[in-house]
């Protein structure tokens, strides 16, 4: 068995790469994979042309084709070939107001990608959902995403009188203005991962925040700022999967996030769930991380349990079966 991973152009992003790279690493030890990456990372008619030659020219009839990372549309070049597609979210339809570009990622980004591909995995029983809600298919499958081997559970104790509160992300959906109005008052060291906005400056000014900033971490980075901190959070608005959630959880952190699906999926009633568009209820559980070691402590080791679910080893072994249905 052989596999042919495509992913976006390494300009748009690398989370999605940076996911399925520790999946592939694990799916290697038993079966031949190539990553691709397409040439181009726009969205135009030439890009997407671009694109979908050079994933024709990859095709192979002996090969299984794996495309993931909102390239959806390169499938057109894997007509009559085996196919996987992982979708990770409907973000790129949802959040499209002009009813033109609406129809077009529709047809070409979802309806044609899932009429060609043999599988559609879902990287979340919401995903599913979304998708089912869009297009009458029985293509779908759910299969989360694994989590980097290089998490590992950290020691830590917890600083009550001046906590790290790690915040993951500055993007629209990811909270940051009701977080810093939930923070008022709370004595805390906001970390904020990302590139801020002028506006998100001004606020944690308004608010008197305590905050450091970065971005462009590389991975061990990243690991250690989960180390460092005290809690984890991340109250997003909209997600395909939440990351943050497991990746906090198996470093032993206690992580506040929200009650909105796939999250209460991803925590499985390990994390402390709030309202993300209400501020009292983020603030209030600040208030109760630290001044409650018992309900902290509960937490922590029921995040330890749920993070095993997301184990490379596991999920890898869920494609791999797969993979053999297709042969």
């Amino acid at each position: 068995m052989k596999i042919n991973y495509f992913f976006r152009h390494p300009k748009v992003g690398h989370s999605i790469h940076r996911v399925f790279r520790t999946l592939i690493g694990e799916v290697n030890k038993s079966v031949d994979t190539i990553i691709y990456e397409v040439p181009s990372p726009g969205s135009m008619p030439s890009s997407v042309i671009r694109n979908v030659w050079y994933t024709y020219k990859k095709r192979d009839k002996d090969v299984i084709h794996h495309v993931t990372g909102h390239i959806h549309d390169v499938l057109l070049a894997l007509i009559g070939v085996k196919t996987v597609l992982t979708v990770h979210d409907l973000v790129f339809l949802d959040n499209v107001k002009n009813p033109f570009k609406r129809l077009y990622k529709w047809l070409f980004w979802l309806y044609f990608p899932i009429k060609i591909a043999d599988v559609v995995v879902c990287i979340s029983n919401q995903t599913k959902q979304n998708i089912s809600g869009k297009i009458k298919t029985d293509k779908l499958t759910v299969i989360h995403n694994a989590i980097d081997p290089i998490f590992i559970p950290e020691e830590k104790f917890f600083n009550k009188d001046m906590p790290v509160i790690l915040h993951i992300g500055t993007g629209w959906n990811k909270n940051l203005g009701r977080t810093i109005e939930a923070l008022s008052g709370i004595s805390c060291h906001l970390r904020i991962i990302g590139k801020l906005k002028e506006s998100q400056i001004a606020l944690l000014g308004k608010y008197d925040i305590d905050y450091s900033n970065q971005s462009n971490l590389t991975d061990e980075g990243i690991k250690d700022e989960y180390k460092n901190c005290d809690i984890v959070n991340f109250p997003s608005m909209y997600e395909g999967f939440g990351m943050p959630v497991i990746e906090g959880q198996k470093t032993g952190r206690v992580v506040i996030t929200s009650n909105i699906e796939p999250l209460v999926e991803v925590a499985d009633g390990a994390a402390v769930m709030v309202d993300p568009t209400d501020v009292d209820s983020i603030r209030e559980a600040y208030e109760n991380v630290i001044s409650n070691e018992v309900y902290r402590l509960d937490l922590i080791a029921k995040g330890f349990k749920n993070a095993e679910r997301f184990s490379v080893e596991n999920i890898a072994k869920q494609y791999i079966e797969l993979y053999k249905t297709l042969e």
